[in-house]
């Protein structure tokens, strides 16, 4: 490619020819551009790929998914994880009717003041959907900058994160209508050429001006984060069924593990399991141990014991579903996978 060419120039042409075209959100309705940005936040466009038609179908406006009950939300969540994005999508859904008259504002900074959109997500939706000349900065983004201008910092520094935005902001294109394809080609050289690790380099639009290509730093740059330690945590399950075979869920804290989620009695010791099940009329040897089965969250192992136990005392206080009904709460995973599969 010829040198002379700008970064956008190259970029956008080469996210014409060679970037991606056919995912679902690739359109002009800001609602649905900000709905696939929350969603796209730390989940990989193939899980997304699978969530993102059935919510817009459920909930085809902002009008909609702010009219909705939040349970309806998080069950179809269920399994995308981050629970919170799922929750403040709702309350922004809201602000949105509530303060911008059901349209999503077009400026940045005004999509900044809805409940969990920062300033990369804001730039992406502005970008998008409204043309706007605004960047974005997410972890794809930094390698390509870190690579293609040899940038050398501690990846967790706030000045040396500053000093991305900058060069990323003198980077835009002049023209608003080269926006979408523009960002979109960030995304896309990050995602599918210059990735992590084993980088496609030959494929590069900017192999010939890439500065950690020629000085041969292309597996030092970007810096790695230090590795955070991942904590093993216990949780123990109580799986109580009654004589009709439904089980006993409860609704999870807003804050915490599967926020929001609907759950099977939850505890990270037995005392609180075992002092529950009395309620029920449920004493310890009536309690049978299962097989512990393991989740991986972010920075989390859990190790969870699931204990199960027929209810004995007639006892009807409580939310009781049966298996054919589970799919209408929203569960966390690993719980519906165990629920269906015995």
């Amino acid at each position: 490619m010829s040198a002379h060419l700008s970064f956008s120039e190259r970029l956008i042409r080469w996210q014409r020819r060679h970037g991606r075209h056919h995912l679902p959100w690739q359109v002009t309705n800001p609602y649905a551009v900000w709905l696939s940005e929350i969603m796209l936040q730390q989940t990989q466009v193939v899980t997304v790929l699978d969530y993102y038609p059935r919510f817009l179908q459920r909930f085809p406006t902002v009008q909609d998914l702010a009219a909705a009950q939040q349970d309806d939300v998080l069950a179809l969540w269920a399994g995308l994880g981050y629970y919170s994005r799922a929750r403040n999508l709702h309350k922004a859904a809201q602000q949105v009717v509530n303060e911008f008259g059901g349209q999503l504002p077009c400026e940045r900074s005004q999509l900044e003041t809805l409940c969990g959109v920062g300033r990369s997500t804001a730039a992406a939706i502005a970008a998008f959907a409204f043309k706007r000349r605004e960047t974005i900065l997410d972890g794809n983004v930094k390698r390509v900058l870190c690579r293609v201008f040899a940038q050398d910092g501690n990846p967790q520094d706030k000045k040396f994160e500053n000093s991305l935005w900058h060069l990323a902001e003198n980077l835009l294109p002049s023209e608003n209508h080269d926006m979408p394809a523009y960002i979109q080609g960030l995304m896309d050289l990050g995602a599918t050429v210059c990735k992590r690790s084993k980088p496609l380099c030959h494929e590069c639009p900017m192999e010939d001006i890439c500065e950690a290509k020629r000085q041969n730093r292309i597996d030092e740059l970007p810096r790695k984060k230090a590795a955070v330690e991942v904590q093993t945590l216990a949780l123990y399950w109580l799986v109580i069924r009654n004589t009709d075979g439904a089980v006993l869920l409860e609704k999870r804290p807003a804050k915490g593990i599967w926020g929001g989620l609907y759950c099977v009695p939850c505890f990270e010791n037995l005392t609180d399991l075992y002092a529950y099940a009395a309620q029920f009329g449920i004493h310890s040897d009536g309690l049978e141990e299962q097989t512990a089965l393991t989740h991986r969250l972010t920075h989390r192992l859990l190790l969870i014991t699931p204990f199960t136990a027929q209810q004995t005392a007639d006892v009807s206080d409580g939310l009781w579903v049966n298996a054919s009904n589970l799919a209408d709460y929203g569960l966390p995973k690993p719980l519906l996978k165990y629920l269906t599969t015995r």
